[in-house]
């Protein structure tokens, strides 16, 4: 196994068949070995600095009925919201005032582009040095365009699976996994920073479809990557499934490290919410990104997708400190800087 690790770290791919033993038979101590490498990996990249992103939840109105997800469109269980332009505008102001350089506005699906083409304008004259990120689900092209035009420079789309049967067993028959792929094709020519990535557990999951997704990401060479464990929702149809491992979630981080060392990779929530520890195991597995939350504390319970998210502590804008504190214990500090991909 460790022949494989370390062919991995120097060549950064393996063949799939390879793939599936390392990621059927990775032991504890495999595990730690890979985490260390990835880690060694990440700090030649990026050294002990670990990027802040605000995280904006912008509304939790949405058009799908995804069936992982707590807001979806069926769920008539949870109040929805939808914040306006100078609301986001004033989340802006106070992550900029505590150093912040890059926001991330993230929504369910509404048809609310034209607001969401306002507000990255108001934002980008407002903050010039700013990076913004959006994560609003699937758009038309032109639309995309449009957001960039705006001047939006990252796109966080994850695909969740690149297997069409798999797709299937997630998502209702109104979505389609060639149009997510379309999109993310879109966003790449565009010129946006693009982020994919997957829920690792997700019910029906298989090894074959990590292999899928992982060569997918190989592929499209995206400059972020997002990878945490499925949570169950209570009022979704997955409600009674499994968690996602967390040593499966942590191999997966290590592997997309060592396949790209200069991509960003968030150290996720849905990490932290699994494990009271998960966002520093993420970042010593090769995690170099957290985002905090700069939501109106009103409204972050509402924003749901799986049960006991983790919004309040170091997981929020206001618990900065205490996330410098907890990063400084494990030997990393955090980089207020934009943080763009760079392939140096």
């Amino acid at each position: 196994m460790r022949s494989l690790i370390e062919r991995l770290h120097r060549e950064h791919t393996l063949a799939p068949d390879e793939f599936r033993i390392l990621l059927s038979q990775c032991n504890d101590k495999d595990l730690s070995y890979i985490n260390a490498l990835a880690r060694e990996v990440s700090h030649a990249s990026f050294g002990n600095r670990i990027f802040i992103r605000g995280l904006i939840e912008v509304g939790n109105r949405c058009k799908n009925d995804c069936y992982y997800c707590g807001i979806r469109r069926s769920n008539h269980l949870i109040e929805r919201y939808h914040l306006d332009e100078e609301t986001i505008l004033a989340c802006c102001r106070h992550g900029y005032e505590l150093g912040f350089r890059t926001f991330v506005l993230q929504g369910g699906e509404m048809n609310d582009d034209e607001m969401i083409i306002r507000t990255v304008s108001s934002i980008r004259k407002e903050f010039p040095d700013v990076a913004i990120t959006l994560s609003l689900g699937e758009k038309e092209t032109s639309v995309y365009e449009r957001f960039f035009q705006a001047g939006a420079n990252r796109y966080l789309l994850r695909h969740e699976t690149h297997n069409e049967l798999h797709y299937r067993k997630l998502h209702p028959e109104t979505m389609s996994l060639s149009n997510r792929l379309r999109c993310l094709a879109d966003l790449k020519r565009i010129g946006f920073q693009t982020g994919t990535g997957i829920m690792v557990g997700s019910p029906y999951q298989t090894i074959d479809n990590l292999i899928e997704d992982i060569l997918y990401i190989e592929n499209l060479q995206p400059e972020m990557i997002g990878i945490g464990p499925f949570l169950p929702h209570h009022d979704t149809p997955f409600a009674m499934m499994p968690s996602g491992s967390l040593n499966q979630t942590l191999l997966l981080l290590s592997i997309f490290r060592l396949m790209h060392p200069h991509a960003l990779i968030p150290s996720t929530t849905a990490l932290a919410t699994l494990s009271p520890e998960g966002r520093e195991k993420g970042i010593l597995a090769g995690a170099n990104v957290v985002m905090p939350n700069l939501s109106p504390v009103i409204q972050r319970s509402k924003y749901s997708l799986y049960d006991n998210k983790a919004s309040l502590g170091a997981e929020a804008a206001e618990g900065l400190l205490l996330l410098e504190q907890r990063l400084k214990v494990i030997g990393y500090v955090i980089d207020k800087g934009r943080g763009d991909y760079n392939a140096y």
